[in-house]
């Protein structure tokens, strides 16, 4: 039981170890808060002494005056803080009236309370933004050299005054903007990683969308052939199950390879894969090609348009005969997909549809090309799919240049 006991406070203790190292690494300067603004108001000692050992006169208006000051300086300075309340007409009447007791005391008082120009300007900053700071900051620094030339009893000289009024307001708007690019630009980061998330995320569910679609398709057709050939032709029902264990073994690796990141695709790969569940659904596949060879990410790409493609005609289609068409130049390259048979599934169309060929269209446009699914033209056209795509690489040509025909394996071969 003690045992028991020491190992939870041990594990407590290595949980809150964990955290507070976690807080430590992930800890970040943030901007800077109200309280670093009050320390100022110890600008209006001077003043205040002045008063408490009566050395200016009418006391009374003066203590109201600094009351007054001190309060709307520290109300102002936490609603700078805050964008709701800076930008509001009540934080603006408050800064009116600020302005309006600084330059009361300013001018009825002289001396230490000409200081309460920087104050005002430290208030202006946190406030004012833009032209209006501008404006604010050099108004002020006019004024206040005004005052301390006309009362001539300043603690500083005039042009002092002016620079520290100007500089003060300057200085706390430049290092509030600062701090709110800042935060703006780590909100930016953190949604820019979240999208980042979530594309990968999609990608991957496209992934294996294609990958087990295809390969269950695949596994379906030729179970179902096998069940045919058993009672006529144990060999052949024999190699049915044999390609449905190389089709599994091999969904398998491209999952691993899925999940890892690293799945090249290849168009002959699954041209040939195309042939093999076709002939198993006793459909007839033809491929024609023509061209230059073609990139990895073109192959790649139409690879999985391949893939999709005789997916749904496995699943969605009565067809007799499937015809792949690849026309290559050096610039583009273009895919297309046909079969004979009539559709049992609504037919998707460019941009929607189903999850797959909608798949295949936002990646088919990240690349700069663009894909097409639908009816063929007149009656039992079929249905068609049309990919294109832009080569990035110049290949050579692949002899002769002509249109080669690859003709179907005979089925058993």
């Amino acid at each position: 039981m003690f045992g028991n006991g020491s190992e939870a406070r041990e594990a407590r203790r290595r949980r809150r170890a964990e955290r507070r190292e976690w807080r430590r690494e992930h800890r970040r300067p943030g901007p800077p808060g109200p309280y670093v603004l009050l320390p100022w108001l110890l600008l209006g000692l001077g003043a205040f002494s002045n008063l408490f050992q009566g050395e200016s006169p009418n006391p009374w208006v003066g203590g109201i005056g600094l009351f007054a000051f001190n309060s709307l300086y520290i109300s102002l300075v936490f609603r700078g803080f805050h964008k709701e309340s800076r930008e509001s007409r009540v934080t603006y009447v408050m800064l009116a009236a600020l302005t309006a007791i600084t330059l009361g005391l300013a001018a009825g008082y002289g001396g230490s309370w000409l200081l309460f120009f920087p104050l005002l300007s430290l208030a202006c900053g946190t406030i004012l933004r833009k032209k209006w700071l501008a404006v604010g900051l050099l108004v002020l620094a006019v004024t206040a050299c005004l005052i301390s030339v006309w009362r001539d009893d300043s603690t500083s000289t005039p042009w002092t005054l002016a620079y520290g009024t100007f500089i003060s307001g300057a200085v706390t708007a430049a290092l509030l903007t600062l701090s709110e690019t800042v935060m703006e630009l780590r909100s930016t980061r953190q949604e820019l990683a979240r999208s980042a998330v979530e594309r990968e995320r999609l990608r991957f569910s496209r992934d294996l969308h294609d990958l087990l679609g295809h390969t269950i398709s695949v596994i379906v057709v030729k179970s179902e052939a096998a069940r045919r050939l058993a009672p006529r032709d144990m060999d052949q029902a024999l190699q049915q199950v044999a390609d449905i264990e190389s089709v599994g073994r091999q969904a398998l690796t491209e999952i691993r390879e899925a999940v890892t990141g690293y799945r090249e695709g290849s168009l002959a790969t699954e041209l040939d894969r195309a042939r093999s569940a076709l002939i198993a659904a006793g459909i007839e596949p033809t491929v024609r090609r023509s061209g230059p060879p073609l990139p990895p990410q073109a192959e790649a790409l139409l690879g999985w348009v391949a893939r999709e493609a005789v997916t749904n005609v496995l699943r969605h289609s009565t067809a007799t005969t499937c015809a792949f068409v690849i026309d290559g130049t050096p610039d583009r390259v273009r895919l297309t997909v046909t079969d004979d048979g009539r559709t049992t599934a609504a037919a998707p169309t460019p941009g929607i549809g189903g999850t797959g060929l909608k798949g295949l269209t936002e990646r088919l446009a990240a690349a700069g090309g663009s894909l097409e699914a639908g009816p063929g033209p007149g009656p039992g056209g079929g249905f068609v799919v049309t990919a294109e795509l832009p080569t990035d690489e110049p290949g050579g040509d692949d002899g002769d240049g002509g249109t080669a025909t690859t003709p179907p394996p005979a089925p058993g071969a």
